[in-house]
């Protein structure tokens, strides 16, 4: 019989084990308050078909040592997006350009970044900011905002146009006169 493992728990064991076999840019979205199918989604990349099948292996096979429970895991026979459940923890493990094309991100929400990366950014942003309250380390993060939905441009129609303003003719300017002036004489009405 398995035990239950907490939330938190699945979430370490996975992000752990993904930066073990050099998982890239992993992030933890808290999807809580916008899904009640999972509580966290945990996204990584992996650079071939073989590193992401062997991705999300191992996170499956780490859960298990836990004594954790795999529901099921999808997509290792391709390798380009491989999806293990955990119950309340769902990781995605995807190629660099299904994961820019799919953009989870930008579905459920930005993300917290995960990983030593992480880690020294944050280790890096603490010390340049000093702040008179640190935040704890077990605190929910803020649900994700809601995706930006584009608005359908407005059609025109020939009737909506309008008219053209007229071009106004553009001046001559004055002819200059050019040469020595021919005096001129007056010619006598007897000539």
């Amino acid at each position: 019989m398995s035990k239950e493992l907490s939330i938190k728990k699945l979430e370490t064991i996975a992000v752990d084990a993904l930066e073990d076999i050099k998982g890239r840019d992993i992030i933890v979205v808290n999807t809580a308050k916008v899904s009640q199918m999972f509580e966290r989604i945990v996204l990584a990349s992996g650079e071939s078909n073989r590193q992401v099948r062997a991705l999300a292996r191992h996170v499956a096979d780490k859960v298990r040592e836990a004594g954790g429970e795999v529901l099921s895991s999808e997509g290792e026979e391709t390798g380009e997006w491989v999806l293990v459940d955990l119950g309340p923890v769902v990781v995605h493990v995807m190629q660099p350009l299904v994961r820019l094309h799919f953009d989870l991100e930008g579905l459920w929400g930005p993300g917290k970044p995960a990983g030593p990366a992480a880690e020294k950014a944050a280790k890096k942003a603490a010390a340049k900011k000093p702040s008179s309250k640190a935040p704890a380390a077990d605190s929910e993060e803020k649900a994700p905002a809601k995706p930006r939905v584009r608005k359908p441009a407005a059609t025109k129609t020939a009737t909506d146009k309008k008219p053209a303003a007229k071009k106004a003719a553009p001046r001559k300017a004055p002819a200059k006169k050019t040469g020595a002036a021919k005096p001129r004489t007056k010619k006598s009405a007897a000539e």
